[in-house]
């Protein structure tokens, strides 16, 4: 798993490639947590390089918006490809994330 970040108006973009599964969901976890506890309250993870997500994936993407919640701020989410998409609806999370098809349209959403 690759994780990579970047900070565009105050919003920090996280961008995933590799699979988020049980065995790479740990280190998301711990790269989502560091940024939270670093202030980053605004996120956008950028899902066009995970091809694959597990329940482990699903439950560290909706930990870190409970916590982001709880501090005023939100996880949006955007470019899924359209397994993740598939994974995301089946698991009712479209209802909890706000999902963009462009992470341009993520960060102009803030």
């Amino acid at each position: 798993m690759e994780i990579t970040t970047k900070t565009v108006n105050e919003v920090e973009i996280v961008f995933l490639n590799g699979r988020l599964d049980a065995y790479n969901s740990n280190l998301v976890e711990k790269k989502l947590d560091e940024l939270i506890n670093a202030g980053k309250i605004k996120m956008v993870a950028d899902l066009s390089g995970v091809k694959y997500i597990s329940s482990s994936g699903l439950r560290v993407m909706l930990s870190s918006l409970k916590k982001l919640n709880k501090l005023g701020g939100t996880l949006k989410l955007s470019s899924l490809q359209p397994y993740v998409m598939e994974i995301f609806e089946i698991a009712g999370f479209t209802q909890l994330f706000q999902i963009y098809d462009e992470k341009e349209e993520a960060i102009t959403s803030f």
